[in-house]
C-alpha cells in the first residue's frame, strides 16, 4: 500500500554527513510588515481636530493626483492635539533616511507607501517639518551627491599590498557614471559573488568617499543604503534578521529602488487613506 504522506524535506530531514560536518541553513527572517489600521489616542469628535481632518482631505487629494506632481504640505501650524493625530494616523513605515550636515534631514516614511515625514533641523532644531507624496523625497535626491566628487580618481601603479580586484571594479563605475542619465536602468556590482579581500574593500570604501545620505529599509531583513562621496554610486548592504550581511553591492543610479515607492505602492496608499478617512473622519 502506498503512503499518502508526503515525504519529510528540509532542515534535519538529511542524514548526517560522514566526516561529521553538518549544512548551515541560513536563518531567514519571518516576519514582514503589513498594514494595520492606525490606533488613534485622540477625541475624534473634539472641534479642534477640524485642522488635521483638512489635511488628510488635502493629502488624499495629492496622492490622487500623483504622478502628475509630487506635494508637500506643511505641519509647522499645527498645535500639539492636531499634530498628535496626524502622527498617530501617518505612524512609521518600512523606509527611514538622515542627511547629515547643515540643514539635516530627518526622513520617515508612513505606513502610506510614499507619504513621507520629512523635517528640517538647523542647530539640532526642527525648522520645518513637511509631508510629501512622492516616489522619494525630493529632499534626499538633491542631497545625495550635492558636494560628490563627478568620478573616481585612483592610481593603479599605487596600490597598498592585499588589494587585487578593487581596481577594475574603480574603472568599471567610472564608466557608468559618465555614460548614466536620469532614470537609466541601474548598473549594479555585486560584491558577495566576487573575491574581495578585506583590503579591496577598505581601497572601495577610501576612493569612493562618504556621502550625507544614509537610508534604512526594513523589510525581510534590513536594508541599509548610503550614499557614497562618488556622483551616482550608493553602496547597498542586505542584513537578516540576525544582523548577518547576506548581499554586499554598489549601484549607480538615481535611487536604489530598494527605497523608493512604486506606482502600485501610491494607488494602494490611496486606497488604504480613504478608508482610514471613513473610520475616522466620519466617526
Amino acid at each position: 500500500m502506498t503512503s499518502s504522506y508526503l515525504p519529510i524535506i528540509g532542515q534535519g530531514s538529511q542524514p548526517a554527513e560522514e566526516d561529521g560536518v553538518e549544512l548551515e541553513f541560513l536563518v531567514m527572517p519571518e516576519e514582514m510588515a503589513t498594514f494595520k489600521m492606525p490606533e488613534v489616542n485622540t477625541d475624534l469628535n473634539a472641534a479642534a481636530l477640524q485642522p488635521a481632518k483638512s489635511f488628510l482631505q488635502q493629502l488624499l487629494t495629492n496622492l490622487a493626483d500623483f504622478p502628475a506632481a509630487a506635494a508637500s504640505l506643511d505641519l509647522t501650524g499645527f498645535d500639539e492635539i492636531n499634530r498628535r493625530f496626524i502622527d498617530d494616523i501617518l505612524g512609521e513605515g518600512e523606509v527611514s533616511a538622515i542627511v547629515e550636515g547643515e540643514p539635516a534631514l530627518r526622513v520617515q516614511e508612513s505606513v502610506l507607501a510614499g507619504v513621507w515625514r520629512v523635517q528640517e533641523l538647523r542647530g539640532g532644531q526642527v525648522t520645518a517639518d513637511t509631508v510629501e507624496t512622492a516616489v522619494i523625497p525630493h529632499g534626499l535626491l538633491a542631497a545625495a551627491f550635492s558636494a560628490a566628487k563627478p568620478a573616481i580618481h585612483a592610481n593603479p601603479a599605487e596600490l597598498p599590498s592585499g588589494v587585487m580586484n578593487a581596481p577594475p571594479l574603480l574603472t568599471e563605475l567610472n564608466s557608468h557614471i559618465e555614460n548614466y542619465r536620469a532614470g537609466d536602468n541601474p548598473h549594479i556590482i555585486n560584491l558577495s559573488l566576487l573575491p574581495q579581500t578585506e583590503q579591496d574593500l577598505n581601497y572601495l570604501e577610501q576612493h569612493l568617499g562618504k556621502g550625507r545620505v544614509t537610508l534604512l529599509s526594513r523589510g525581510y531583513g534590513n536594508c541599509r543604503i548610503s550614499a557614497t562621496g562618488t556622483r551616482l554610486v550608493w553602496w547597498v548592504r542586505y542584513f537578516n534578521s540576525q544582523e548577518t550581511l547576506i548581499l554586499n553591492t554598489l549601484e549607480v543610479s538615481d535611487m536604489p529602488a530598494v527605497a523608493c515607492a512604486s506606482k502600485e505602492d501610491m494607488a494602494d496608499s490611496r486606497e488604504r487613506l480613504q478608508e482610514i478617512i471613513e473610520v475616522y473622519l466620519n466617526a
